[in-house]
């Protein structure tokens, strides 16, 4: 079975719940920052683009998950492997941030609870060693 698209899947739906949460923090005091507009404000392009970027790079750390971290991570319990892989995606994200822009130090900090939502929705829905696993 071609698991590629459980990865793409996975990738995009943790992605969503990510994106839900850094909308609402905003509304619970946490600064605005949104890395759509990060990544459209340091590339040159449209909101749209930056949009497109974000989900891409969602669906990159499905992938991820699903062919690497997956195999080769090996913790038992899928919540505490999904904590894991969002702390590695945040700082994965952070570092590649790094590369194109400079203003956002507080980053890491403020995106560390989204990207563990991401962390674990896409561990969920891929599962242990890619079985599948619901919620």
């Amino acid at each position: 079975m071609n698991k590629f698209p459980k990865y793409i899947a996975a990738g995009l739906l943790g992605t969503v719940a990510m994106t839900i949460i850094m909308v609402i923090l905003p509304n619970l005091g946490m600064p605005e920052i949104f890395p759509w507009e990060l990544l459209s404000e340091a590339i040159g392009v449209s909101l749209v683009i930056g949009w497109v970027a974000h989900f891409m790079a969602g669906i990159l750390f499905g992938l991820g998950y699903g062919f690497i971290f997956a195999h080769n991570i090996h913790i038992r319990n899928l919540w505490f492997k999904g904590v894991a892989y969002g702390i590695l995606a945040n700082i994965v994200a952070y570092l590649g941030m790094s590369l194109i822009t400079t203003s956002f130090e507080i980053l890491l900090l403020i995106t560390f609870v989204p990207y563990i939502i991401l962390g674990v929705v896409i561990a969920k829905i891929i599962g242990k060693n890619n079985q599948l696993y619901g919620f």
